[in-house]
């Protein structure tokens, strides 16, 4: 819209079957403004929360992609599938499994742990993406990476389908589909990630989120946040007039007791977002 900021983020609810470079698209569409980006990417078949920057605020992406996630999942037992969801090939795998084992399961993966990351990641090895090379039929193992699990509820499971509802929440870098496979080879029935919806990042709620059609309408509907308001994680520090023109020029400022990324703020406005260095706090991104 003209006269309003593209300096912000968008909560965008992804349907199935987008990419998170289709979201990136239709938000550079719907704003008008190339410098789009995205804090976090969701598989294709994946669903819910993605945070989209725009303008400015495409510098914050960082300060957003390292947060804790939260996510929805249904977890299919008695199969597996080479990409550890339903757009792989899916073989039969081991005998039923019973609700007892998929807790115990489930509660052996809590806490932090070495997680193997999936052939079919974006992760790169040896300087080319894990899934390209997977798709050319080229044995591939990405390193592990250690990830946390903060908690891992069992909603609900259906015998006769051989189906858990699951909740996960969990640190950056987690691969949810692999969850579902170790869970699925520790009950011995083996396991694929059937649906999956990321429901929170950090802060923000999926229930605050819009569709790709809605933000298409209205970009700054209820789903928009300020840059002001885009990274409510990191404690605040208000600017007066002459700190304001420091920042402005990158100049640091004496510190007042931080001790990790703070956002500077004048007039209800992010100026920048600074770090301690000694005895100053140097800002690394203004804006």
């Amino acid at each position: 819209m003209r006269g309003e900021t593209t300096d912000g983020l968008l909560l965008v609810d992804k349907p199935a079957g987008m990419t998170s470079h289709d979201v990136v698209l239709a938000a550079r569409r719907a704003f008008g403004e190339s410098r789009i980006g995205h804090a976090g990417t969701l598989d294709p078949f994946a669903t819910g929360l993605l945070l989209v920057v725009a303008g400015r605020a495409t510098r914050l992406a960082t300060y957003l992609s390292g947060l804790d996630k939260a996510y929805d999942a249904v977890v299919q037992f008695g199969a597996v599938s080479t990409t550890l969801d339903p757009e792989g090939e899916i073989t039969p795998a081991g005998p039923a499994t019973d609700a007892d084992a998929v807790a115990g399961a489930a509660t052996g993966l809590v806490g932090e742990i070495v997680q193997a990351v999936p052939a079919a990641s974006a992760v790169k090895v040896d300087g080319e993406r894990a899934y390209a090379r997977m798709r050319r039929g080229e044995a591939v193992t990405p390193p592990p990476r250690r990830v946390t699990i903060h908690r891992l509820d069992v909603n609900g499971f259906d015998a006769e389908a051989q189906r858990a509802s699951i909740s996960v929440r969990c640190s950056k870098g987690t691969y949810v589909r692999q969850l579902a496979a170790d869970i699925g080879t520790a009950t011995g029935a083996g396991a694929y990630c059937l649906e999956l919806r990321r429901t929170a990042v950090g802060e923000f709620d999926l229930a605050d989120a819009g569709t790709p059609e809605q933000i298409s309408a209205d970009p700054h509907g209820p789903w928009y946040r300020s840059a002001a308001d885009a990274l409510p994680h990191l404690p605040a520090r208000a600017l007066d007039e002459a700190e304001q023109r420091d920042v402005s020029h990158g100049r640091p400022l004496e510190r007042h007791g931080e001790d990790g990324f703070t956002r500077l703020v004048c007039d209800g406005e992010l100026r920048a977002v600074a770090e301690p260095r000694g005895e100053r706090l140097q800002p690394v991104v203004v804006l």
